[in-house]
């Protein structure tokens, strides 16, 4: 079987199909152009969350089996394509789950404490930076509420942390946990308006759809609290980023930590001139641990394909 990935991956990663030939570049990605002239040879792509598949690639595999996505987003292949052509898209969705919350829970942190702000001001030629008992304070996550939207399983994650370390917990979700998990992450569900009234932080954790796009906007966040924390690690058009600059710049908010951007890889040029956003280039997913558990995953989809063991894969058509 010949597999071809589109960006070039930890070798280690991929042992499981020692018995197959793995074509991979030798440099960051292929181009449209070199992946265009490959595909025809290949049996499986595993294409990373970050490169398009697009209609005239999948034409153009006439040898094609599945699909093989590098990620828990699947909107960079064209689905119906891939339908057409009676393909099987696959994801990784369970690698993702715990650096994503660690991530999060890292952004509530750094930007409850500051932490980038003053890092960038001792740095400074002449910092203007003070000692002192009452200089440079942040604000504790213990004893404070997270209101999490999109109660998943990076969702849940993220509140097993934020109860261990003493916050409480408010939920929104499309269809509510049972009672026992309820109990298990010590959290309560309230609809999104009571959860944006009652929360010191919110967290962003649900799939980007028609319906949550811009779920939070210039409305949401007059529902806020003052001094609220926004964080999002879920999808950049989730949040109207040109009113987040506005909550921002007004101190309507304490902060806010962002992985993800509604222009990605663009950003609203005022986010660079806060000091109280903290922004990482969209790596919740970015350790060496959840890359190479990603390929094992992406093998294991492989392997379920050629077993027959559809129902195995994690399928997303």
């Amino acid at each position: 079987m010949n597999i071809l990935i589109t960006t070039k991956l930890p070798r280690e990663g991929f042992t499981e199909m020692a018995n197959h030939y793995v074509i991979m570049p030798e440099k960051h990605k292929f181009t449209p152009e070199e992946f265009l002239a490959l595909i025809p040879e290949a049996d499986f792509i595993i294409s990373t969350f970050d490169y398009k598949i697009t209609r005239e690639m999948i034409m153009a595999g006439t040898n094609l089996k599945a699909i093989i996505n590098f990620g828990v987003g699947f909107n960079n292949v064209d689905l119906k394509a891939a339908g057409e052509r009676n393909l099987i898209v696959t994801n990784t969705p369970l690698p993702v789950i715990e650096p994503t919350a660690e991530h999060a829970f890292t952004l509530m942190l750094a930007v409850s404490h500051r932490v980038a702000e003053l890092d960038r001001r001792m740095r400074m030629p002449n910092s203007d930076i003070e000692f002192g008992v009452m200089m440079n304070l942040g604000v504790a996550i213990y004893g404070k509420t997270l209101g999490i939207i999109g109660m998943g399983n990076i969702g849940k994650s993220v509140a097993r942390r934020a109860s261990a370390c003493g916050m409480k917990i408010l939920y929104n979700k499309r269809h509510r946990l049972t009672p026992e998990e309820e109990k298990e992450y010590n959290a309560t569900f309230v609809e999104v308006d009571e959860l944006l009234r009652n929360s010191d932080y919110v967290s962003l954790h649900c799939p980007y759809t028609p319906e949550t796009h811009h779920i939070i906007d210039e409305q949401a966040f007059l529902k806020m609290k003052d001094g609220a924390i926004l964080i999002n690690t879920a999808r950049g058009a989730c949040v109207d980023e040109a009113a987040l600059v506005r909550a921002l710049q007004s101190r309507k908010l304490f902060g806010a930590g962002l992985d993800v951007y509604e222009f990605e890889p663009k950003l609203t040029p005022e986010l660079y001139t806060l000091d109280n956003v903290v922004l990482s280039p969209h790596i919740g997913t970015g350790t060496i641990d959840a890359r190479i558990e990603m390929c094992h995953n992406c093998c294991r989809n492989i392997q379920y394909f050629l077993d027959g063991k559809y129902e195995k894969m994690d399928r997303v058509n």
